[in-house]
């Protein structure tokens, strides 16, 4: 996947004489990334079970309406209703507009998940309906215009870089993580019997490691700094990646995908696992609403549109099986990363809409197929 990746990045560089490989452009790409990162981190769960999540991108869209409607028209009427100032679109307005759009984004993952596993109706049907009923309410929201500008403090949760003192601090932090989970995961190996790598391999890979986060912050840096989405990705990613590998739902999400009958005669209560899995889905997609909202400084009615696909696409493309029973979140970013790069080089192109299209189409035909035969 990493080959493939820097496949494209070098076919892109030379098909737009350089430009694509900018650190403007580079950053562009990782704030475009960061939106669809999250959607793909859930629907790894989600795919993993063995289900499917045709409505993430419409519920991103929703909750991005929901949070903006509520920093630009509700709460101030309720201010000069009540009286009260620090209702205003201020920092407190922007808290209570996330809260809102993370609440109820996991509310509705969990009246998903119950018609799911409760209802006994197929994931697919189940969110295809949602997909519908969530484009319907964003619609009667806004009626159909844009709601905006959103407030600075607001903006800055999609827009914000940090300060270059911060990067750096960042990056120091990013390099002792590595080499102390290199080190501590290879003794406990030695230490229980596990294999592990000859010493000169482990060393080399933490190098690698270790130059990938010093480069990435540095081409930032010759920008504006690292965007605040990013870090917010990056501290997701390594939250969810922890819940997958190391917790008990993250077992039983693989044993439900892989085998439900045997899931469920070895005690595994799959309804509450179901549920718990699309309620994290639909947090994820407040999250990514958040963030798609104030990246744009507005919410629109087709916000997050066929964000659904790019996240299954990225997911499949980096690895999880849509089969169920196995998934990986770093390669479903990797595979988000990829989708982000084809969208934003036929761009650069001038490649027309529809043939961005077509082309994102086929990768993911082509991606299932392989997963398909790979089985």
């Amino acid at each position: 996947m990493v080959f493939a990746l820097l496949a494209i990045w070098v076919t892109l560089a030379i098909a737009t004489q350089g430009t694509f490989l900018e650190p403007r452009n580079l950053s562009n790409l990782f704030r475009q990334t960061a939106i669809n990162g999250y959607l793909a981190i859930g629907m790894v769960f989600v795919i993993t079970a063995g289900h499917i999540d045709l409505s993430v991108g419409a519920l991103a869209g929703l909750t991005g309406a929901i949070a903006a409607m509520l920093q630009i028209k509700w709460l101030p009427a309720l201010s000069a209703h009540v009286r009260v100032a620090w209702l205003q679109p201020g920092w407190p307005s922007t808290l209570i507009a996330v809260a809102a759009a993370l609440i109820i984004g996991t509310m509705i993952g969990i009246w998903q998940g119950v018609w799911v596993a409760h209802g006994q109706v197929p994931a697919f049907i189940v969110t295809l309906g949602g997909l519908l009923v969530f484009r319907g309410s964003i619609l009667g929201i806004t009626k159909g215009i844009n709601i905006g500008p959103m407030d600075p403090s607001f903006q800055s949760l999609g827009q914000a870089y940090l300060s270059h003192t911060a990067g750096i601090a960042l990056a120091a932090v990013a390099v002792a993580l590595i080499v102390w989970f290199t080190v501590a995961s290879r003794r406990n190996k030695i230490k229980y019997g596990f294999p592990a790598r000859p010493l000169w391999s482990e060393a080399l890979l933490t190098a690698i490691y270790c130059v990938l986060v010093v480069g990435f912050v540095v081409i930032m840096h010759r920008y504006r700094g690292v965007p605040l989405p990013v870090i917010f990705l990056i501290i997701m990613a390594a939250l969810c990646s922890f819940v997958f590998k190391r917790t008990q739902l993250g077992r039983y999400t693989c044993a439900i995908g892989g085998n439900l009958e045997a899931a469920r005669l070895s005690g595994v209560n799959v309804r509450r696992v179901i549920v718990q899995i699309f309620a994290l889905m639909g947090a994820l997609s407040g999250i990514a609403g958040v963030i798609l909202t104030a990246r744009l400084n507005a919410a629109t009615a087709n916000a997050g549109n066929q964000f659904e696909l790019n996240a299954i696409a990225a997911c499949v493309i980096g690895g999880t099986s849509l089969q169920g029973g196995s998934g990986s979140i770093p390669g479903a970013l990797l595979g988000a990363l990829v989708m982000a790069s084809i969208d934003n080089g036929l761009s650069m192109l001038n490649v027309e809409a529809f043939w961005q299209q077509i082309i994102k189409g086929l990768i993911l035909m082509v991606a299932v197929l392989m997963d398909v035969k790979s089985r």
